[in-house]
């Protein structure tokens, strides 16, 4: 399976069942990169056999997906890589899934994920890491890293992910596929664990820009469920010629890998192919963003993560002691050593004496950021650089140094931050062979634009 329209020519030569069975067959063939926590057989072959008869219909009639298993899906548990959630059974199913399910598409299968999408790697994920898809000793990235490597596998055209610091684009970048950060607001969160709910992001993982762009044209729009959704904005648009564009030089230093400069360089040089002009633009406050990241976020996880107690939900430690032994438990249990990790930093941003040190400084600090990259978006239409200072790493490389794992964000934060859309678009490989992306940014609501614009040289 390559892309969509394939895979839709696919289904008019033979059925929609038969594609479906192919993809599942396919998942379980590669099983042992551990991409997917479940599937989703009996429900998605049942679909599958209504769109045959005629009574699914769509523009992704019978077309299989994947969707990251912190995304409330039926016929399968959502997990969210986590003991918390081991056995959790979705009463409802995530808005996106069912924009794509009123189109017809079949949900296969679950994907693996950094536990509560905690991490960069996916070796956070309570159930065993996921495998790079050119290298099985190297990471898949994360935290959508299953989402990833199911999408470069060709198991499925296109599978769904969360972005909150990078965990579409990174995994992406490390994969050599298309992924998707959009605007802040513009897919509902509803239906999704909820990790930092200021910078949360649902988007896509395709096999090219153009089937992104398609799928980013399903799942947008407001929610009533959601009231952090903007009004549907994306419309798909014809390539703009001569756009200026650039280049952040921060991301282009020294401490960046070779190669990973390499590429975007090359990549900007087929930009000015193309007729866009392409300069350098400083970005001095980017050194400032992990930080203000590693406060922010976990200050909300900590919020979003104290309803796992094992009373109101989650996991509920046997034969407790007390009631402090109770939550005590369930939560050792339930949770990850990243995910402890995260509460704990942001309690302690959040407690009192610490909050208007920390957490106030950062927040103010992030609104110098938006500023700034409005200031750049005033002279340029699109910002480029690398999505990671390095290929993927190997399994285990960074797993004893948090600061090393969270230095890995360094370039997709800033965009998380700022709310503006951000894709990961594949730029060439490594002389290892591994897959390199650059990313491509935009002001608020110029998503359609960075996606055409990667279309256009995809077409080349």
């Amino acid at each position: 399976m390559t892309n969509i329209a394939e895979i839709q020519s696919q289904i008019k030569a033979s059925s929609a069942r038969s594609v479906v069975e192919a993809a599942l067959t396919k998942a379980r063939d590669n099983e042992n990169y551990h991409a997917l926590l479940s599937f989703t057989d009996s429900r998605a072959l049942e679909r599958a056999d209504k769109v045959d008869s005629g009574q699914i219909t769509g523009r992704l009639a019978g077309v299989p997906f994947v969707v990251k298993d912190n995304f409330l899906a039926f016929g399968a548990p959502t997990t969210a890589a986590s003991h918390m959630l081991e056995s959790f059974q979705a009463p409802l199913q995530a808005t996106a899934i069912e924009k794509l399910e009123a189109e017809g598409a079949i949900c296969i299968g679950k994907a693996n994920l950094d536990a509560f999408a905690h991490g960069g790697s996916t070796e956070n994920s309570a159930f065993g890491p996921t495998k790079n898809a050119f290298d099985m000793s190297r990471v898949a990235g994360g935290s959508s890293g299953g989402s990833a490597v199911v999408t470069a596998l060709h198991i499925v055209p296109f599978a769904l992910g969360s972005d909150t610091g990078g965990s579409i684009r990174q995994p992406a970048s490390f994969n050599g596929v298309v992924g998707v950060k959009p605007t802040y607001g513009t897919v509902s969160r509803y239906g999704v664990v909820a990790m930092a709910s200021s910078t949360d992001t649902i988007g896509t993982f395709a096999t090219s820009a153009a089937d992104a762009e398609f799928i980013m044209s399903i799942i947008s729009g407001r929610d009533a469920r959601d009231m952090t959704t903007l009004p549907d904005f994306f419309v798909p648009q014809a390539i703009r010629p001569a756009q200026k564009i650039g280049l952040i030089k921060e991301f282009m230093s020294d401490e960046v890998d070779p190669e990973v400069r390499a590429r975007t360089n090359e990549y900007a040089e087929r930009l000015r192919a193309e007729g866009h002009v392409v300069e350098e633009v400083s970005l001095p406050i980017v050194q400032y963003t992990l930080a203000m990241y590693y406060i922010i976020v976990p200050a909300e996880v900590s919020s979003n993560l104290a309803r796992y107690d094992g009373i109101r939900y989650g996991h509920r430690a046997a034969a407790p002691t007390s009631l402090g032994d109770l939550y005590g438990r369930s939560r050792d249990e339930g949770f990850v050593a990243e995910n402890k990790r995260r509460i704990m930093i942001g309690s302690y941003v959040l407690s009192s004496g610490f909050f208007d040190a920390y957490y106030q400084q950062a927040q103010k600090a992030r609104t110098l950021l938006i500023r700034a990259f409005n200031e750049l978006f005033e002279s340029y239409d699109v910002l480029l650089g690398p999505v990671t200072p390095t290929p993927a790493f190997r399994l285990g490389e960074n797993t004893s140094d948090p600061i090393k794992m969270y230095l890995a964000d360094i370039m997709t934060v800033p965009a998380s931050l700022a709310g503006i859309p951000a894709i990961s678009v594949p730029a060439g490989v490594s002389q290892a062979g591994l897959p390199i992306g650059v990313q491509l940014i935009g002001q608020r609501r110029s998503d359609a634009n960075l996606l055409s614009l990667a279309r256009s040289l995809e077409e080349k």
